[in-house]
C-alpha cells in the first residue's frame, strides 16, 4: 500500500503560482503512474496533469501551458508547478498513484490540499 501526503496548497492571488508537492511512502516510487487531480464542491473530480512511469506527460486543455508536472523518483515525490494561476482554479488537489495489476489498476490517493485563487 501506498501513503500519499500533499502539501504547498494555500491562497494565490489571479496571475500567481504555487507548487504542489506529494510524497510517496513506497520505495517503488518509480513504477507507479502518478497524477494529480482537482475536485469542485458538487463536481466530479477531474484529471489535472499525469506523468507515467514512461512516456510524456498530459494535461487538461485548462492547464496547458500554465501548469508543469513534474517527478523525482529518487525523492518519491511528485510535483505540481502552478503559474499564471485564475479563480477558476480554486480546487482541492490530490495526488494520485496507480498501479497495473493482475486484477486491474489499483490507485492510490493523497488527503488532498486546498488551493484557493482569489484576490
Amino acid at each position: 500500500q501506498v501513503q500519499l501526503v500533499e502539501s504547498g496548497g494555500g491562497l494565490a492571488q489571479p496571475g500567481g503560482s504555487l507548487r504542489l508537492t506529494c510524497v510517496g511512502s513506497t520505495g517503488s516510487f518509480s513504477i507507479y503512474d502518478m497524477a494529480w487531480y482537482r475536485q469542485v464542491p458538487g463536481e466530479q473530480r477531474e484529471l489535472v496533469a499525469a506523468i507515467p512511469t514512461a512516456g510524456p506527460a498530459n494535461y487538461h486543455d485548462s492547464v496547458k501551458g500554465r501548469f508543469t508536472v513534474s517527478r523525482d523518483n529518487a525523492k518519491n515525490s511528485l510535483y505540481l508547478q502552478m503559474d499564471s494561476l485564475m479563480p477558476e482554479d480554486t480546487a482541492v488537489y490530490y495526488c494520485n498513484a496507480q498501479l497495473l495489476g493482475p486484477t486491474g489498476p489499483r490507485d492510490y490517493w493523497g488527503q488532498g490540499t486546498q488551493v484557493t485563487v482569489s484576490l
